[in-house]
């Protein structure tokens, strides 16, 4: 029956070349819910949507691999129903699925309004690669773009959208953009370079529905203030695919519970990227991340735990954010710090933010500063207590932190 695969994004297109570099000969099928192979979703908000990427390149492996790899790929079909005990998949097009070893690879969606006009035409969210065709298609020079969140998707569709020609209105209800995520300065510096490049900003301000007849032609706010648009895209962060799992009675608590090897309560089944809710060795908590490199290394420990060599995943979480020409990298986790450094000139376009608790490092927001980013991961990983007056010190090589 072999190892069966729920889900086609990029945790299960790295399983699968995973178990076959490991040496995995058994039969291997992967079950999605879109007409594509797996594939990488960051492009979709960037150079996919810009059209610098074509298709092809936005899949996680050409097409031919998954014949190379002998791999059974069914696609445009949904998982409906896991049958535990007779370990067998109930799909959408009325057949079923043998495993023994099921992998939960369902990823998220987009986290949807319910507000007053929000089921009308124009009203957009980014997802799959259908999303973003249809926002390439909308996005012409001078069409009013109103994105909803001023998180990573929303920042990155302004710019892209900003460079097509549009006219970007962000609205985001927190008194600053991306501010779960980074450091004040980081937001401070992005507003200023959306705003160069004429993207009108709205901070603190709260959505409270939308109008138009038929078509969204206004959104609307708690202050009375109406915004004209010609397209509206809603980014407002997104939400674990768990009702698969949770239907068939595993535990789900914002995403599928796993232990550090990726597996569930049922020794069958196991999980990986977006959707798991996973321990997290170096901040001793347990978490559900959103990055490439969550579902690159929670695959290759998928991986390793079907080939009888589990190993615990335990990495510093990482993820990146490309907005015009400034390169976003974060290292680690930054909540609950006591106090942040920052190291170089934000004027300059370059800088990082050094974020502490009790001494210890605990991430790293560098925006075009790859090397304070490598160094910041490996100090996060390492536990260390770096100097802050050291950090700020430009005279001193950051390399020397370590």
């Amino acid at each position: 029956m072999g190892v069966l695969i729920i889900g086609a994004g990029h945790a299960a297109g790295q399983l699968v070349a995973t178990l076959r570099m490991q040496g995995y000969d058994g039969r291997l099928r992967v079950i999605g819910d879109e007409p594509y192979p797996p594939y990488q979703r960051p492009p979709l908000s960037k150079q996919y949507l810009l059209g610098k990427m074509d298709l092809e390149a936005v899949f996680f492996k050409p097409p031919d691999f998954y014949e190379t790899t002998a791999t059974e790929l069914t696609l445009n079909v949904r998982a409906e129903r896991i049958d535990r005990d007779a370990r067998t998949v109930a799909l959408s097009d009325g057949t079923s699925a043998p495993y023994d070893r099921l992998v939960l690879a369902t990823g998220t969606r987009a986290r949807r309004l319910s507000l007053p006009g929000a089921d009308l035409d124009g009203i957009h969210y980014l997802r799959t690669i259908g999303d973003t065709d249809a926002l390439s298609i909308a996005l012409k020079p001078g069409i009013r773009l109103v994105i909803c969140g001023g998180g990573y998707i929303g920042l990155e569709v302004a710019a892209a959208a900003a460079r097509k020609g549009a006219s970007v209105r962000v609205l985001e209800m927190a008194e600053r953009l991306m501010n779960r995520t980074v450091a004040p300065e980081i937001s401070t510096f992005y507003q200023a370079l959306h705003a160069e490049k004429g993207v009108a900003i709205h901070t603190g301000i709260k959505v409270t529905g939308f109008s138009g007849d038929g078509t969204v032609a206004k959104v609307n706010t708690e202050g009375g203030d109406c915004f004209d648009a010609d397209f509206v895209l809603v980014g407002i962060g997104a939400v674990p695919n768990t009702a698969l799992a949770e239907a068939a009675g595993l535990a789900c608590r914002n995403g599928i519970v796993v232990d550090d090897c990726a597996r569930t309560a049922d020794p069958n089944i196991l999980a990986c990227g977006d959707c798991t809710n996973h321990p997290n060795g170096i901040y001793g908590i347990n978490i559900r991340l959103e990055s490439v490199q969550n579902a690159v290394d929670q695959a290759n420990t998928v991986a390793g735990t079907i080939c009888g060599n589990p190993q615990p995943y335990c990495a510093v979480p990482w993820f990146w954010s490309d907005q015009y020409d400034a390169r976003l990298q974060i290292a680690g986790l930054s909540q609950g710090h006591d106090k942040t450094v920052v190291r170089g000139d934000p004027a300059s376009g370059a800088f990082s933010v050094f974020h502490l608790k009790d001494g210890r490092l605990l991430a790293v927001d560098a925006v075009n500063s790859p090397r304070a980013y490598m160094v910041g991961r490996k100090l996060v990983a390492g536990g260390a207590h770096p100097d802050p007056a050291k950090i700020s010190d430009m005279d001193i090589p950051v390399k020397q932190l370590v």
